[in-house]
């Protein structure tokens, strides 16, 4: 069977993930789903970074040993990427024994073969970053990372013989294109390379919280050497091989790694000092290494130092992993930077999920349930318009997460799958099932919007996969109708608070049903000003289903679908309009009405018209305006 080894980057536990974190385990997620679903056996591997400075300052300050503080922190980690439905298969703390024996093991090996050894050392050292920078790295004297002035530090330490490997690891990078992605972190890369290496520093003097040198107990194994290694640790590395006789070690079966997928500020770690170490230990070399994008908050990297955190809990408890999965995967490709936004954040939702995914799903359902009594089943002798199309989809989306480009296109392959919700939402609108009397043609299109929305549900899987699994048991052999998969947001937050004034108080009596403004030339109302105008609140809707009210002859009751909700409502339009005409049409309400009751049926909105002596005419938008849109 074909294996597929995937990491991401360790994560400090001083601090807990935001957005910016959550958007590499995310990426990392898709690929590691979609490998499954192609065949592969795949091991996705996480974990955290403790041996740090940063984290015993916590720790202490929390009043708990440093071990303590950092089982308590994988398990608030851990809690966090199960809400995100992350799913690694293994996860490792730099504090586990298993860590050490293999950190002992390559730093005893480097040393005996003369790679590693000691001197005096002093350089500017940045205690967030864990990391010594020269003159030149800093910006303006600060690091250019936390923007914080760094410590002169002054030890004697054990160097690392990078500057050995620089022409090796040169030659490998130029013969092996897709060794850095994308392609521009390769480009850094060769010319921070072609500037020369330098050896570094790989341990601390007096520091109590790390990994002892094996031969020096004076010393702790510096931070990023530490770190890095985690990723043969996890699968082996360092441990006794297997007894049984044939049988391959876990390490052998898993390395070299098939992919590390790391944020762009740590290259300089992974694709340097990482594969030089390799070769020093005479260790293959993972064949790829992925620096994705920042995602920043207005144009600004998100930093607890800098105090502009969004975390992926603010998304996630109000309104779902999937979600945030979305937004983070479909604004740019991953290689590239993006920004985060809530007017943004909700404008997608509101746009894709709302009202294009979700309003697609709950509309069909609406209409099997209403015409087919829940069941659908394939028409004999007849082919799928719609099937070809879909066909074509499954290798497009693939396509765009084979890094074949040099980079991860997430956002091409989401809007892929969009551009398929889009045709069949087409096929839908030109085919009309509700107008069709024929039953054995609307069961045909009824039944090929299905299959087209199951294809769409298994290309969301590794996206999606919630809302995946959701929609694949909505369209089981039985149509289940569900709630909402997306509950339409109405504003960002910024604006909640300036649109919650009360709503109108205005409403019908007690038996009236509410249908059209005045007639042209009807005495007309008193003027009002616009924040009058402002109170009511109209909304496009899409009528799910239509029937006659039982002794009234120009009442009709309307199931209609505002994105958010569904809801009923009455209006006196049966003279005009016959039941299934209006399934399936888009019309106008205003949805902040006090409900009332007409001939003992509720109404909790009212119908739009135009009317004159002889004609109701619906109010209905000209183009194909997204479900739940605010009429202004």
């Amino acid at each position: 069977m074909k294996k597929f080894y995937i990491t991401t980057a360790i994560d400090y536990v001083n601090n807990l993930p935001h957005i910016g974190t959550a958007y590499e385990k995310i990426g990392a997620d898709v690929l590691a789903r979609s490998k499954r679903m192609q065949g592969f056996k795949v091991h996705f591997l996480m974990g955290n970074d403790e041996h740090s400075v940063n984290v015993e300052k916590a720790a202490r300050q929390a009043g708990l040993e440093p071990k303590i503080y950092c089982d308590q922190m994988r398990q608030k980690f851990e809690a966090i990427w199960k809400k995100l439905e992350i799913s690694y298969d293994d996860f490792i703390q730099t504090s586990e024994e298993r860590h050490k024996k293999g950190v002992e093991r390559l730093f005893q090996t480097l040393f005996d073969n003369g790679d590693i050894y000691k001197k005096p050392y002093e350089g500017w050292y940045c205690e967030s970053c864990e990391a010594y920078f020269t003159e030149k790295d800093l910006v303006d004297g600060l690091c250019p990372n936390h923007k914080s002035k760094p410590k002169w530090l002054h030890e004697e330490n054990y160097f690392f013989k990078l500057s050995k490997y620089q022409d090796k690891l040169y030659k490998h990078i130029k013969k092996n294109s897709e060794f850095i992605l994308p392609t521009m972190r390769r480009n850094e890369i060769l010319r921070l390379i072609e500037g020369g290496l330098q050896d570094i520093s790989v341990s601390r003097a007096s520091v109590k919280w790390g990994i002892p040198v094996p031969f020096d107990k004076t010393h702790a194994v510096y931070v990023w050497f530490d770190a890095l290694i985690n990723y043969i640790t996890a699968i082996g590395y360092g441990e006794e091989k297997s007894k049984i006789k044939n049988q391959k070690s876990k390490f052998k079966k898993w390395w070299p790694a098939d992919l590390h997928v790391i944020g762009k500020d740590i290259t300089r770690f992974h694709c340097v000092i990482w594969p030089a170490m390799l070769m020093a230990a005479k260790i293959p070399l993972p064949k790829s290494v992925f620096g994705h994008g920042f995602v920043y908050l207005r144009g600004e990297k998100m930093s607890k130092t800098l105090g502009n955190v969004v975390t992926p809990m603010d998304v996630v408890d109000a309104y779902g992993a999937d979600a945030l999965r979305y937004y983070l995967l479909r604004t740019s490709s991953f290689g590239q930077d993006s920004d985060f936004t809530w007017d943004d954040f909700i404008r997608r939702y509101n746009g894709d999920l709302a009202n294009g995914l979700g309003n697609l799903v709950s509309r069909t359902l609406g209409m099997i349930e209403q015409y087919q009594k829940g069941v659908i089943s394939p028409v004999k002798g007849k082919t799928n318009p719609l099937a070809k199309k879909m066909k074509g989809l499954k290798k497009k989306v693939g396509g765009f997460l084979e890094m074949k480009s040099g980079d991860i296109a997430f956002h091409e392959a989401l809007a892929a799958i969009w551009e398929g919700i889009t045709q069949t939402d087409r096929y839908i609108n030109e085919n009309k099932p509700w107008k069709i009397t024929e039953t054995q043609t609307r069961k045909e299109i009824l039944y090929n919007v299905a299959e087209s929305i199951r294809t769409i549900a298994n290309l969301l899987k590794p996206f999606l996969p919630s809302t995946a699994e959701k929609i694949l048991e909505q369209f089981g052999s039985n149509i289940q109708k569900g709630p909402n998969l997306f509950p339409r947001i109405e504003e960002p937050k910024e604006k909640l608070m300036e649109q919650s004034k009360k709503p109108s108080e205005q409403g019908s009596r007690e038996g009236e049903a509410p249908t059209a403004l005045p007639a042209e030339g009807a005495t007309r109302a008193p003027t009002i000003d616009i924040t009058d105008f402002a109170k009511v609140d109209m909304r496009v809707a899409q009528v799910i289903s239509a029937e006659k009210i039982e002794g009234a002859d120009k009442l009709l009751k309307l199931q209609i679908d505002l994105g958010n909700e569904k809801r009923q409502i009455v209006a006196g339009i049966a003279q005009h309009y016959p039941p299934e005409e209006l399934v399936g049409r888009k019309i106008v309400v205003v949805i902040n009405l006090k409900p009332v009751k007409i001939r003992g049926v509720e109404s909790n909105g009212m119908l739009l018209a135009a009317s004159d002596a002889n004609v109701i005419s619906i109010l209905t938008p000209t183009k194909d305006v997204a479900v739940g849109s605010k009429i202004k």
